[in-house]
């Protein structure tokens, strides 16, 4: 189970936050990446529920946000061997969640948008999340795909 502060983005806004770290500008956001966890899901009124990390935008963001202080992706879907890879050299992990929307929203306790309201549910959110199922997926270096 995952308890905790939980940074939300997928393809639409994490290419964005990617660029304002290569830009040094990630400080101007609200928002602790150091030792921070990631879920790709957008943050709805209906909810929340993972989409595919395996998307290109979502995995292309991994070793940026690894190298912001990102230690915790939480999405579904297998993930590339090099992906894996950036994740043990950078001691993060990557865990899946069940795709229960119902009972991820039952655990969201707070939600606030952090950055690019414009993109509606899919801006960068945190939420606290109470006991969220999870599966460590990739560790050290290894994958259970």
């Amino acid at each position: 189970m995952f308890s905790g502060r939980i940074l939300c983005g997928r393809d639409a806004v994490l290419p964005k936050v990617c660029q304002l770290f290569a830009d040094g500008k990630l400080d101007q956001l609200d928002a602790d990446f150091n030792g921070a966890a990631i879920l790709h899901t957008a943050v709805s009124n209906a909810g929340i529920g993972p989409t595919s990390s395996n998307k290109l935008e979502i995995e292309e963001s991994f070793e940026s946000l690894c190298e912001a202080g990102v230690r915790v992706f939480l999405g579904k879907g297998a993930i590339k061997p090099e992906t894996v890879s950036i994740l043990g050299d950078h001691e993060a992990i990557f865990a899946v969640v069940p795709p229960v929307t119902a009972l991820m929203g039952k655990g969201m306790r707070t939600r606030r948008c952090v950055a690019f309201p414009e993109l509606g549910m899919e801006a960068l959110y945190e939420i606290e999340l109470e006991e969220c199922p999870a599966i460590v997926a990739a560790a050290h270096g290894r994958s259970i795909f």
